[in-house]
């Protein structure tokens, strides 16, 4: 058995980004006197930072019998369902652009009633593909990873400089006051 869980540096970035883009807003909301308190705001973004935890903490299980994409248990099935198809239901890996010009692939299958999108945000997502092409039998020598790490680097960057602006933001709002 094989486990995927999605790149460390995607999660991270991810992480960082919702941090530096929701924390400054109870300083804000206490230093323009908002009609929302700033506890609610509290309460909301460590709602939201759970939500981003658990939508980050996806895995995809690959075995002798299926793919599978798995949440752990403390994650509620309402709110990010998995999916597994055995290595037998598997007859192609369709492409698709993106709207933002990229590709993704599903897996399809005559006995699926719809089309199972392959996780491409996974660590090791070359033997990930590699394992899928040996248990299918499908052609992945062109399949490549909608973002590449240097992206979500340069992503990283941009964000560490928005925690430096949210920091003289907070210095700003309680030195104030």
């Amino acid at each position: 058995m094989n486990i995927f869980n999605i790149s460390p540096i995607i999660r991270i970035t991810l992480l960082c980004l919702y941090i530096a883009l929701t924390v400054p807003l109870p300083f804000l909301a206490d230093f323009t006197n908002a009609p929302v308190p700033s506890w609610v705001l509290w309460i909301g973004i460590t709602l939201g930072a759970i939500a981003v935890y658990a939508a980050l903490s996806e895995r995809v299980i690959l075995d002798d019998d299926k793919i599978q994409v798995a949440y752990p248990s403390w994650v509620p099935q309402f709110f990010r369902k998995g999916w597994s198809l055995s290595w037998q239901e598997i007859d192609n890996l369709k492409m698709r652009t993106t709207g933002q010009g990229g590709m993704v692939y599903y897996f399809t299958s005559p006995k699926a009633e719809k089309a199972y999108l392959l996780p491409m945000r996974v660590a090791g997502f070359n033997k990930m593909v590699n394992l899928v092409a040996e248990k299918t039998g499908i052609d992945t020598v062109d399949i490549r990873p909608l973002a590449q790490p240097w992206m979500y680097l340069i992503l990283f960057v941009c964000t560490m400089f928005l925690w430096l602006i949210d920091g003289w933001t907070i210095w700003t709002a309680t030195h104030l006051v």
